[in-house]
């Protein structure tokens, strides 16, 4: 096959969107593939897809800075949430014709080496990042946001939340269980000094989170 000529998944990574984007966008007619084979494989040109993303061939999707869309959810059972905040990441930043892509997490708020936010921060170290985009502040992090806010403020890197009003009852919930999370760090502790007053302030901390739950 032509070298002028790439699969959906090396156009994805062209563009810095999903493959289920480019799928989206040709049914919308928004960017259909050059040809399709007789085994239905959508081929796309290169030279095009380039143009779109704003490179020229003698550019390296490496030397460009884009748009990172970050989502996180803390549990399993959030996937579904997770997949909505890619789709509104997504359609955000199509929609706004960023080059951008999107990095993912499944694990707390209170989690600093989950593999998605370590991912983001060697980005923006390097100046990689031109924007980020998130659906919420902690989204992000929990506690310690500010400071990878700061990161992007030195880096010149522009910061957009999607939402900054009031949080939902599933943000409640997981705010919940970070709260938890911290208690039972410290819980041995606690537990472990003979202080009575820490004792029945662990017991008020931890009925007071899981009365939100």
């Amino acid at each position: 096959m032509n070298s002028d000529f790439v699969p959906i998944g090396q156009a994805s990574k062209i563009l810095g969107v999903s493959i289920q984007t480019l799928r989206n966008w040709e049914k919308t007619g928004r960017l259909l593939p050059d040809f399709v084979s007789a085994g239905r494989t959508r081929r796309y040109s290169r030279r095009r897809l380039l143009s779109i993303a704003g490179l020229t061939n003698s550019e390296t999707k490496e030397d460009q800075k884009v748009t990172i869309a970050y989502a996180r959810v803390s549990t399993n059972e959030q996937k579904e949430d997770l997949s909505q905040q890619i789709e509104l990441l997504e359609l955000f930043c199509a929609k706004n014709g960023f080059t951008y892509e999107v990095i993912s997490d499944l694990g707390s708020g209170m989690n600093y080496r989950k593999k998605g936010l370590k991912k983001l921060l060697d980005a923006l170290l390097n100046d990689k990042v031109e924007r980020l985009v998130i659906t919420h502040k902690d989204r992000l992090l929990r506690f310690g946001a500010e400071l990878v806010f700061t990161i992007c403020e030195t880096k010149g890197v522009e910061v957009i939340i999607l939402n900054k009003g009031d949080e939902t009852v599933g943000f409640k919930e997981e705010l919940a269980k970070d709260v938890l999370e911290i208690i039972t760090v410290f819980s041995a502790k606690l537990y472990g000094s003979r202080s009575k007053k820490n004792r029945e302030l662990l017991k008020k901390l931890t009925e007071t989170a899981k009365d939100l739950l």
